[in-house]
């Protein structure tokens, strides 16, 4: 049996494991750990497991991964979420669809803290989704809105899935992060624009809400400023070039602590519960990354990613065909796998190819965050429906499924004009790494 025979049944043991749903980190450990060991021996197994491990848990860019988490935590503890969406609510809640577009800049705006789409999700629909309900919203429209609002917990920064592709690739997690931002306001605009559209065609679905006034509006948007002011001082340290992304989240997640504290906005067993939804949460990205890391070098041993890239170049469609070829494999992967999943499993792969081609790995990571969203709230799996469904008990899952349907044809969009125009994803990073 030939190496490249061995990692292509590895691949079908890794998917098999997801299948009976073995955790997808050990997963990944068990296939790099057994199939290292078929193809160079028990010694060398060992010594890879134990080499990864450590470097994994010890790359200190990775601590930007439990700050970030803590300070979406603390933020929701302390109740600043909603503080986020009551002031969005009062400024465009008076418009048709108000509330659905409030929701979606709410989850933009949280998701600038906490870096997590099922976070995002789960935060803004236990606030909005009432809300809509008792306004006469469709439920469509206002479960479709949380689950594709939710997804921009991927894309802008701090975005843990730009954390982990910068690790997978040793690409700097600035220029992602900086890459994501752009894309992320062009992304919730099409979201809002998806919503307009839809109740334009059926105003029942977004009727509109009581004007606020202009005095409550700012007082509103006040009480929303401690949140604004962390994401203000954390992400636009980084572009400033004041902070790392690692100084960033530390700065971050001590600063919205403090106004926690200091507000009298959170308890003490609300930082406790926050704290132990960090430390499970991290711990089981951390876990992903030691899988990762231990597959990956099992790939490169097969070859894998050189037979793909032939593979790819055989079929003859160039550059751009090819860029399809792989967008389309995530779409359908995003039917199976969740964001994670995918991402740690197909980049070592995929990565080497983008680069033969000549596309820039930064701008591929913006596009393969987006398609990896899509997945997020496409059937079957369609994890963030699955996380609106268990807050909106009452609504049929078909029903949040036909919902984000103009969510996903926003996306669709988003997706083609960065393509487009790359800039989009690249002028700002440009211009403050060069």
């Amino acid at each position: 049996m030939t190496e490249l025979q061995i990692g292509i049944l590895g691949f079908v043991a890794l998917f098999g494991l997801m299948v009976m749903r073995t955790p997808v980190a050990f997963s990944m450990l068990m296939v790099g750990f057994f199939g290292t060991w078929i193809v160079e021996g028990l010694r060398r197994a060992g010594a890879l497991m134990l080499t990864e491990s450590y470097s994994a848990v010890a790359n200190y860019s990775l601590i930007v991964v439990p700050m970030f988490i803590l300070l979406g935590n603390i933020s929701s503890e302390a109740g600043f979420s909603r503080g986020l969406y009551d002031a969005a609510h009062a400024w465009v809640g008076r418009f048709r669809g108000g509330l659905a577009t409030a929701s979606v800049l709410g989850c933009a705006a949280f998701s600038a803290v906490s870096g997590s789409s099922v976070a995002t999700a789960v935060t803004i629909g236990k606030v909005a989704l009432p809300e809509m309900k008792r306004l006469g919203y469709g439920d469509g429209l206002s479960t479709g809105s949380i689950a594709a609002g939710g997804t921009l917990g991927f894309l802008i920064p701090p975005s843990t899935g730009f954390v982990i592709y910068a690790i997978l690739t040793e690409e700097s997690i600035g220029r992602l992060f900086m890459a994501g931002i752009l894309p992320g306001a062009l992304m919730m605009l099409l979201f809002i624009a998806a919503i307009w559209i839809v109740t334009l065609r059926d105003p029942a679905q977004g009727p509109k809400g009581h004007a606020v006034p202009l005095a409550e509006r700012f007082t509103l948007l006040f009480r929303a400023l401690p949140l604004l002011i962390v994401i203000v001082v954390s992400i636009g340290g980084i572009y400033t070039g004041i902070f790392t992304p690692v100084e960033a989240s530390g700065v971050g997640a001590a600063l919205t602590v403090l106004l926690a504290f200091g507000t009298r906005a959170m308890s003490l067993s609300g930082f406790k519960r926050a704290v132990m939804d960090t430390v499970r949460t991290s711990a089981m990205l951390y876990m992903i990354v030691i899988g990762a890391n231990v597959l990956n070098p099992f790939l490169a041993l097969t070859n894998i990613p050189d037979a793909l890239g032939h593979a790819l170049e055989a079929l003859g469609i160039g550059r751009y065909g090819t860029l399809i070829v792989i967008l389309l494999s995530y779409v359908v992967l995003g039917m199976f796998l969740d964001g994670l999943a995918m991402l740690v499993i197909t980049v070592p792969i995929y990565y080497p190819v983008i680069v033969a081609l000549g596309f820039d790995p930064i701008w591929f990571g913006v596009i393969a965050v987006i398609v990896i969203e899509m997945g997020m709230i496409t059937p079957p799996v369609g994890l963030n429906v699955f996380v609106v469904k268990n807050v909106a008990r009452s609504v049929p899952l078909a029903t949040v499924f036909q919902g984000v349907t103009p969510f996903l044809i926003a996306m669709i969009v988003c997706i083609l004009l960065i393509i487009l125009f790359p800039d989009i994803a690249l002028i700002i990073p440009n211009s403050m790494f060069n």
